[in-house]
């Protein structure tokens, strides 16, 4: 079974092609558009389709991928095999419930903690017991900056430097990096901590447009043995979600 797996961002697109659960093609880019969906369609021909986007206007999309294949819109009220324990599961991101769907694929009998990196931060929790508890959200890396930028009338906006390893700024630059960078991984490392007293085996998984910054801070935490970066996630979760809609 071939499937054609779209996630639309709020910073890019990404388009996947699946031959049953084995990742054949992927491309990026900042619009889901015709031209670049047409062309894994006719090389491809995918039998199924499903879409989930953060935004309202796939119209044009969506009649292109019906005329195609068989298609499904994503929505979060699709079950996939979870308990969604969430309050306001209209209100939940597609994206967030896609990662958490394929995390529990990926380790089923594992209770797994999500973070997905991108423009803001989440972290989501689904235990081995199919059930999805909910999550956080906060800033994202580069929305720390213009927060700072935008709130003062002082601080410059700078842009965001993965190599930067230092302690502490000795000018204003760099202290405005050493307050994000380190601010942040002690917040990612503080919520894995506080989960892992509850979910003493808990599986950490990270996703999201910075998910290789976090994979190289967290690689030297006491928690780098539990921590596994999967880029895919959401994809992966979407592409489950056809195999357990279709029951294929």
């Amino acid at each position: 079974m071939s499937n054609l797996v779209i996630d639309i961002g709020n910073t890019f697109s990404k388009i996947a092609l699946f031959n049953n659960r084995e990742l054949k093609e992927l491309k990026v880019s900042q619009t889901a558009d015709i031209d670049v969906v047409g062309s894994l369609v006719r090389k491809y021909q995918p039998e199924n389709a499903i879409v989930s986007t953060v935004r309202q206007d796939v119209k044009i999309l969506e009649l292109f991928l019906q005329e195609h294949c068989r298609y499904l819109r994503f929505n979060t009220g699709i079950p996939a095999g979870l308990v969604n324990h969430y309050k306001t599961p209209a209100t939940l991101g597609p994206d967030r419930y896609a990662a958490v769907i394929g995390a529990h694929f990926l380790f089923p009998e594992s209770d797994c903690l999500v973070i997905d990196a991108g423009t803001c931060i989440t972290y989501d929790l689904v235990d081995s017991k199919s059930n999805y508890w909910g999550g956080n959200i906060s800033p994202g890396i580069r929305m720390r900056f213009k927060a700072m930028n935008a709130f003062t009338e002082k601080l410059p906006l700078i842009e965001f430097d993965e190599s930067f390893n230092e302690d502490y700024g000795r000018d204003t630059e760099s202290a405005l990096m050493a307050g994000v960078v380190k601010g942040i991984v002690f917040e990612v490392s503080g919520f894995i901590s506080h989960y892992y007293k509850n979910w003493p085996g808990l599986k950490v998984l990270l996703c999201g447009g910075d998910v290789n910054f976090f994979d190289r801070q967290l690689k030297n935490s006491i928690f780098a043995r539990n921590v596994q970066a999967e880029p895919d996630l959401v994809l992966i979760g979407l592409n489950e979600v056809i195999h357990q809609y279709y029951n294929e």
